[in-house]
C-alpha cells in the first residue's frame, strides 16, 4: 500500500466515522462572534452556533485556517519522512488554500502536495474519499494527485436552501429578495460551478419541492454517476435526508451513500434546514 498522510479542512463536512475510517487529518476553520473565537467542529457545534445566532441576533463571521495551523498539521509528517496530500475548500471560497500554500513554502518541503478542490462542503469531501480509495489501492501520491485533479470538474455539488434569512444576513441577497423569497416560499437551489456558487432553479412551496428537484436530477443521471460514493449533507435536516434516501432507495448503483452533517462554517452561510446531494460523474 502507498503510504502518505491525507489532510483536508473542516469544511469537507465528513463525519467523524469517515474521518477515522480513512485516516484523514482535519484542519479547522474559524467561527467568531465578536471577540469570541471558535475552531469549527472543535470548540463549537452547529446546534450551539444556531443558539448563539438566536441569542445574539447576528451571524458569526468565518475565517480561513491560518498558515500556522497548517504548519502544525504538516510538519510532524514531513519530519517523519511521510508525504502529505492536502485537498481543501476551493480557493475562490476561502483563503484557506492560500494559508496551506504559505505553510508549504515556510516548511520548504517537496513532500507536501496541495490540491485546490474548487468546491465546498462534502463536494470536497468526495475528492478526499476518492483520494483515500486510490491510496488504499496502492497508487503513489503523485498518481493520486493527478486522478483527483481529473475528478474535480466532475464533482456536482448542489444544495436547497430552506430559509432566506442566512443568505440575507450574510449579504448574499437583498432585503427585498429575502422578503419576497420568504413570502413566496421559494427554496432556491445553489450549485457550485467552476469553483463558484450559482443559483439554479427556484422551486416554490415546502422544502420537499426543492428536494424533488435534487432527486429528479440525480435519477436522470443514474448510470452516469461514479459508483463509489454519494453524499447527503445537511444542516440539522435529518428528516429531509430521510426523504431523499427513501426516494433514492434501490434506484442508484452507488455502493456508499453517506449522510453527513454540515459543519459550522458551511451552516453559517446556508442556514438551518439546508440540504444537498453531492456526487461525481463518470
Amino acid at each position: 500500500m502507498a503510504e502518505f498522510k491525507l489532510i483536508s479542512d473542516s469544511t469537507c463536512d465528513l463525519s467523524a466515522d469517515l474521518i477515522k475510517k480513512y485516516d484523514i487529518g482535519i484542519v479547522p476553520l474559524v467561527v467568531s462572534f465578536g471577540d469570541d473565537v471558535f475552531k469549527d467542529g472543535v470548540d463549537i457545534t452547529v446546534p450551539d452556533m444556531y443558539a448563539q445566532v438566536k441569542t445574539r441576533g447576528t451571524l458569526p463571521k468565518t475565517a480561513a485556517a491560518a498558515p500556522a495551523d497548517f504548519i502544525h498539521a504538516f510538519q510532524p509528517y514531513v519530519d517523519a519522512g511521510v508525504d502529505v496530500l492536502f485537498i481543501g475548500i476551493g480557493s475562490k471560497f476561502s483563503a484557506t488554500f492560500m494559508s496551506a500554500t504559505l505553510a508549504k513554502n515556510e516548511i520548504g518541503s517537496e513532500r507536501i502536495r496541495l490540491v485546490d478542490g474548487a468546491n465546498l462542503s462534502s463536494g470536497t469531501g468526495l475528492l478526499v474519499l476518492k483520494a483515500a480509495s486510490f491510496r488504499a489501492a496502492g497508487d503513489p501520491i503523485d498518481t493520486v494527485v493527478e486522478k483527483v485533479q481529473n475528478l474535480i470538474p466532475k464533482v456536482r455539488t448542489q444544495f436547497v436552501i430552506n430559509t432566506m434569512e442566512y443568505l440575507y444576513k450574510g449579504g448574499r441577497c437583498s432585503a427585498v429578495a429575502a422578503l419576497m423569497g420568504t413570502f413566496l416560499k421559494i427554496k432556491p437551489i445553489i450549485k457550485v460551478k467552476d469553483g463558484t456558487m450559482h443559483v439554479g432553479k427556484k422551486p416554490h412551496g415546502r422544502i420537499t419541492a426543492g428536494l424533488d428537484v435534487l432527486v429528479d436530477e440525480v435519477l436522470e443521471l443514474k448510470d452516469g454517476l461514479d459508483p463509489e460514493f454519494m453524499m447527503i449533507t445537511h444542516s440539522l435536516a435529518h428528516e429531509s435526508a430521510l426523504y431523499i434516501l427513501e426516494r433514492l432507495k434501490g434506484q442508484l448503483p452507488i455502493r456508499n451513500v453517506h449522510e453527513t452533517d454540515a459543519g459550522c462554517v458551511i451552516s453559517s452561510h446556508c442556514g438551518e434546514g439546508c440540504i444537498g446531494i453531492l456526487y461525481i460523474l463518470k
